[in-house]
């Protein structure tokens, strides 16, 4: 099992697989839950149906209310399900980010030139750009001085 959760961190995950992850956990706390709650408070969750359904709301904070626990054991089966779906889920979503983060940043180009711009050529271009975008501007500038008031040819 170790290896499995070893490999699983190392491996740079996609978007299916992280979705199949949280599928499954979700799908693992909803039987578990079900199942023990329907143990633990036979009178209000008499079919184990009841209790997936019971579990189903209580992962997904949904909560409709329309089935309780009412023993204090039942209760702590609930509470236990909540805190843990919501920090599984919580954990699940920063390692997904952070393998995201870690395959964008492997995937980048790295050393002289890289970067966003496109590296030495793009910034030698864009800059061959401005000079003869600011040569035009003199020349403008220069025509409407000599052709301004009280100078120059007039038309």
């Amino acid at each position: 099992m170790e290896r499995k959760v070893a490999r699983f961190l190392r491996t740079p995950l996609s978007v299916r697989r992280a979705m199949s992850v949280i599928v499954t956990a979700t799908l693992v706390s909803v039987v578990l839950g079900g199942a023990l709650i329907t143990v633990v408070d036979e009178r209000e969750f008499a079919s184990i149906g009841t209790g997936l359904w019971w579990a189903l709301q209580t992962v997904t904070t949904v909560g409709y209310g329309d089935v309780t626990p009412h023993n204090t054991v039942g209760r702590l089966v609930g509470a236990v399900i909540m805190l843990e779906s919501t920090a599984f889920i919580a954990i699940v979503t920063a390692v997904i980010t952070s393998s995201f983060v870690t395959r964008a940043r492997q995937e980048q180009p790295t050393g002289p030139g890289a970067g966003p711009v496109g590296g030495d050529e793009a910034v030698a271009r864009l800059t061959g750009q401005l000079a003869e975008l600011s040569a035009r501007l003199d020349r403008i500038q220069q025509l409407l001085e000599t052709d301004g008031p009280g100078g120059g040819r007039r038309g």
